[in-house]
């Protein structure tokens, strides 16, 4: 997994629009880069609202907010459509990004271990130098452990 003071890894998926984002395009702005399970899930749709209803806040101190899953590009669409997301999403279908950044791996669900998405956050500055990792993420209160 990444740690403080660690570059952003190298990446290049599509968004919920189909247009090709890379790590090199983020640097420059400050950048919150969360990882979720799956789009249209209650912990998640309650992240991404909250992250909605305070985009506002997030963006007067300069951050540019990314939510990446393993959903298609398609998914995104339709989620982000739904609930009026004003943040990019990501498509990181062959869970590449998921690894390099440590938010793939095994978690319980329904009793089993499986593997799958690992719900966390990473922030970085302007240079893409991680400067924050949230891993217990309050879905409903994500947008205030990040102002906080």
């Amino acid at each position: 997994m990444l740690k403080i003071g660690d570059r952003m890894p190298d990446f290049t998926v599509l968004d919920q629009d189909g247009n090709t984002v890379s790590s090199k395009d983020l640097l420059g702005k400050k950048t919150i880069i969360y990882f979720y399970p799956k789009d249209n899930t209650s912990g998640c749709t309650a992240e991404a609202c909250n992250l909605r209803d305070n985009h506002e806040a997030l963006m007067a101190k300069g951050y540019n907010v990314i939510g990446v899953s393993k959903d298609s590009a398609a998914s995104h669409k339709k989620f982000a459509e739904k609930y009026e997301l004003p943040f990019t999403l990501l498509a990181d279908t062959s869970t590449e990004m998921l690894q390099a950044f440590g938010a793939w791996g095994e978690k319980k669900m329904y009793g089993k271990t499986v593997m799958g998405t690992l719900r966390r956050t990473f922030i970085f500055n302007e240079e893409g130098v991680l400067t924050e990792i949230i891993e217990k993420v309050d879905t409903k209160n994500h947008a205030a452990q990040i102002l906080g």
